[in-house]
């Protein structure tokens, strides 16, 4: 079943600047913790406003057996590549996959744009990879065709393999020695052009104790593009408009969902683009149906939860739609509060940055 959900939201009066808050520059968190849940992790109680201060490892603690888990298993692609204009050695380009339109045709953001004109011939990794420029999208987005040697390589996935980098966020500006740090264990289907990076906290070990413990763990997939992340820029956040994102909820992890809530189980999103998966499929009553398709959900404070019952997510960047989706969860006031007093403890932001439980 295909569906394209969009924002139908009640308009407020909030203002895209009612969500910023001062960050010191020494807290964006610059490479990942080791091991990967000794992070720290704030925990909000939302009925009683109570706020502890623990480690990642102690979710343990705050889970049920009769639970389920809801985890984004899509996979990053190393989806910056670096080339040239052919022909024009010294016209140099820089590529980033966004989402995979057909086969070998991929929406990309170019730098520099104005070299990438429809008919344009692109060069990557000495010419093992060619593009052709064939339209320019919304906020000048380039559709790209690829080209390749079909009998050396099977897909674009296997020559990105070999000259792509990881698409980390402009404000990580250290170099990444693993790339596969930047990538959850439970990471199985590629097409992400940004990670899930709540996920980044749960290890190999911490996984199998939660399932030990009762708790169901459930896939389901939303390929991360960088509209997720795209800044705010209108005043009023009812005028921001979503880039959708592919998503896919399987029959079985929709079975599992449905059995574990209707015992009496909570629903615990990792992070919010499994948060927006989940409140995209999810009918009014809270039953979730197996569903594929594109989601262009907005989630801020006046939106009323269908089916998510707790959600573990990072620190995230002022003014974004990510901290209106976690106000719209709690309360915005109350969040608010909470990243000021995460600030003021020292707490690492961002991708690589600490997690927050809230209940």
């Amino acid at each position: 079943m295909n569906s394209v959900i969009v924002n139908s939201l009640t308009p407020t009066s909030l203002k895209t600047s009612d969500f910023y808050y001062d960050l010191p520059e020494e807290q964006i968190a610059q490479h990942p913790i080791e091991p990967r849940d000794s992070s720290r992790m704030m925990v909000i109680d939302r009925k009683t406003g109570k706020l502890e201060h623990k480690h990642f490892f102690d979710i343990l603690d705050y889970l049920r057996p009769e639970d389920v888990l809801v985890i984004n298993d899509s996979k990053v692609i190393p989806a910056r590549i670096y080339g040239h204009v052919v022909g024009r050695e010294e016209a140099l380009i820089e590529l980033l996959l966004l989402r995979q339109r057909e086969v070998d045709t991929w929406e990309c953001l170019v730098k520099p744009g104005k070299r990438a004109r429809i008919g344009m011939e692109l060069e990557f990794g000495e010419g093992i990879l060619r593009g052709e420029v064939t339209d320019i999208v919304e906020e000048g987005n380039r559709i790209i065709r690829f080209s390749y040697d079909r009998e050396t390589y099977a897909t674009v996935y296997e020559i990105l393999h070999l000259i792509g980098m990881m698409p980390l966020p402009p404000y990580i500006t250290e170099r990444l020695e693993d790339r596969d740090r930047y990538q959850t264990v439970y990471a199985r289907e590629e097409g992400s052009a940004a990670a899930p990076t709540a996920g980044l906290h749960f290890t190999p070990e911490l996984l199998e104790k939660i399932k030990g413990k009762g708790v169901a763990i459930a896939p389901v997939m939303l390929h991360v593009g960088l509209g997720t992340f795209r800044p705010v820029k209108e005043d009023k956040i009812t005028d921001h408009v979503m880039h959708t994102e592919y998503f896919s909820v399987s029959e079985e992890s929709a079975r599992l969902i449905n059995e574990r809530r209707a015992a009496g189980g909570r629903l615990i999103c990792v992070g919010t683009t499994s948060c927006r998966t989940i409140e995209s499929v999810a009918r009014e009553d809270g039953y979730i149906p197996a569903m594929q398709g594109d989601t262009g959900i907005f989630i801020y404070p006046g939106y009323k939860f269908k089916a998510v019952d707790a959600l573990i997510t990072n620190f995230h960047l002022p003014e974004s739609t990510l901290l209106m989706l976690v106000s719209a969860f709690y309360d915005k006031e109350r969040v608010m509060e909470a990243y000021r007093t995460a600030v003021g403890e020292g707490y690492r932001f961002f991708s690589f940055g600490d997690a927050c439980y809230i209940f």
